[in-house]
């Protein structure tokens, strides 16, 4: 990094910690948000998937994220330490229903997750409360590690296209 600065010259004037926190920040805010709407504007057109994955972080805190995937990428929804609380089914299925309210429920086309035993049973309670998502898909590999195989093939198919 010091290298980078010395590029510049003796002369540079790094921002200021009021542009860094105001002007920049906001930039970067109007930024991200134009690249994600291409991703919201997918999932309104064609749909996506909801993506959860559990982990333990080297602290040993259980956390549970929960992502979409449309053709246009993965997006993160939320994050959520859950070390204080059991992985019961209907936990998750309470989780995983928030999101699909947040996406909102139309958008939904499937959900992605792996095969452990009380995801199977968070399987359920979605498919009895909504049974016009296509289905849960239910992988044996990390959910995250799915995204990485989607993003590949959906990169490839583009090259292939082009």
């Amino acid at each position: 990094m010091v290298e980078a600065i010395g590029q510049f010259g003796p002369g540079f004037q790094p921002p200021t910690q009021y542009d860094l926190r105001g002007r920049l920040l906001e930039e970067e805010h109007a930024r991200t948000k134009s690249l994600l709407q291409d991703r919201e504007d997918e999932k309104i057109k064609h749909g996506c998937s909801i993506m959860t994955d559990a982990w333990t972080d080297m602290k040993r805190r259980s956390i549970m994220n929960l992502c979409t995937n449309t053709s246009e990428g993965t997006t993160f929804i939320k994050s959520k330490e859950m070390s204080d609380v059991s992985h019961t089914s209907e936990v998750i299925y309470e989780l995983v229903d928030k999101a699909i309210e947040d996406v909102g429920a139309e958008n939904v086309v499937q959900i992605v997750t792996d095969n452990a035993s009380n995801n199977m049973g968070a399987k359920a309670l979605l498919q009895a409360k909504r049974p016009n998502i296509f289905g849960v898909l239910v992988q044996l590999i990390p959910s995250i590690l799915c995204c990485k195989v989607l993003a590949t093939l959906q990169n490839s198919r583009r090259r292939l296209i082009k």
